[in-house]
């Protein structure tokens, strides 16, 4: 009986010799540093060290070796294996930093560069507007009051001298919620703003009221079922018309100017006494009635001379009974004008719509201040 065979011919298996290994190693490492891209490399890792590469296929045929070579042809794939690994591992590294670096270059933006991709906003007139008169009357130490637009209809009426029978209360001009037992208005005027501020403040009181009001009108270019008012109030000692002319002059000119002033003509409301309707001298042909070559009336004031611009007068003392104040003692004057109207009168809006309508092209011409 013979015994074992341990001789063996080390070319017997071809994958694993060791010309075969180099030339596969070889082979795998040049492929390696000529990829030129992460995909590149993709494909020569699947090709030089994936399952079906040949450095893969060597690694199985080491178990048909006899035992005494499977040493030394473990050794030789293994460490062309290895030497494989650390190349990608090192391409890798290469081509990942060569792709950032590309990408801070290819996609980078210069944030100085002026673009037009997004339009830039705006804020509407009515806002700067409202914000503007309101830092007018701040500037002279008033401050300003708001109000809810849903209100009830004491404050909006019977606290302002507006009797029951007033035509001021029926549908066509006020919008009155549902049920009708509840008694509550969208507001007419910001004047309830006024009453809540005398029922809960001690005169002195100077306070400026800018708002939303609603009122029952027809849509057109002069007329709105929803617009916007400022009212102002003044509660003191020895307040007189005198004082009411200076303010109303004032403001006037810190709306339109130097030398715009304004006039008195004798009115009615229910909640001053005396009353007065203001008149503001036009700002276009300041007060001259002619248009610029002085061969025509102005088309502003329509040779007037003047604009019809709100109401005025000295508190009714039944409202200041109403709200508390001691009508012995105290006296005041109120005023109220339109915001709307008066950013037409600014800017020479001819038709009231274009403040609602929100055209951006409309808003974006006065920029984001007055």
């Amino acid at each position: 009986m013979s015994g074992p065979n341990t001789d063996y011919d080390p070319v017997e298996v071809a994958a694993v010799s060791p010309a075969e290994v180099e030339a596969a190693r070889d082979a795998a490492l040049a492929a390696i540093a000529a990829a030129a891209d992460l995909e590149q490399l993709k494909a020569v890792r699947t090709q030089h060290a994936g399952d079906r590469s040949p450095l893969a296929l060597a690694n199985r045929e080491i178990g048909a070796l006899p035992p005494q070579a499977r040493k030394e042809a473990g050794q030789r794939v293994g460490q062309a294996r290895g030497a494989v690994s650390q190349a990608l591992a090192k391409r890798q590294a290469e081509l990942e930093a060569e792709h950032e670096a590309r990408i801070l270059v290819e996609e980078s933006v210069d944030v100085t560069l002026p673009t037009d991709r997004d339009p830039v906003g705006a804020r509407h007139p009515l806002t700067t507007g409202a914000e503007l008169i309101a830092d007018i009357f701040v500037a002279m130490g008033w401050e300003v009051a708001e109000g809810p637009v849903i209100e009830a209809e004491w404050l909006n009426f019977d606290a302002l001298n507006l009797g029951p029978d007033h035509p001021a209360r029926t549908m066509q001009d006020t919008f009155w919620t549902e049920p009708a037992d509840n008694h509550i208005v969208l507001r007419t005027h910001t004047s309830p703003v006024q009453a809540r501020t005398m029922l809960t403040r001690t005169p002195p009181i100077y306070v400026v009221c800018p708002g939303r009001v609603f009122r029952t009108d027809e849509y057109d270019a002069t007329h709105s079922p929803m617009f916007h008012q400022v009212e102002g109030l003044a509660i003191d000692e020895g307040i007189s018309m005198a004082h009411l002319k200076g303010t109303l002059d004032h403001f006037a000119t810190s709306m339109f100017g130097e030398g715009i002033t304004t006039r008195f003509r004798p009115s009615f409301f229910p909640f001053t006494e005396p009353s007065a309707e203001v008149d503001l001298i036009c700002f276009v042909c300041r007060g001259s009635g002619l248009d610029d070559d002085r061969s025509g009336a102005c088309r502003t004031c329509r040779g007037e001379g003047w604009i019809e611009w709100g109401g005025c007068g000295i508190v009714n003392p039944r409202v200041l009974q109403a709200c508390g104040v001691d009508s012995s003692r105290y006296s005041g004057f109120a005023f109220g004008m339109g915001i709307d109207r008066t950013l037409m009168f600014r800017h020479g809006l001819e038709d009231l719509r274009a403040l609602f309508e929100g055209d951006v092209r409309f808003t974006t011409a006065f920029g984001s201040e007055l």
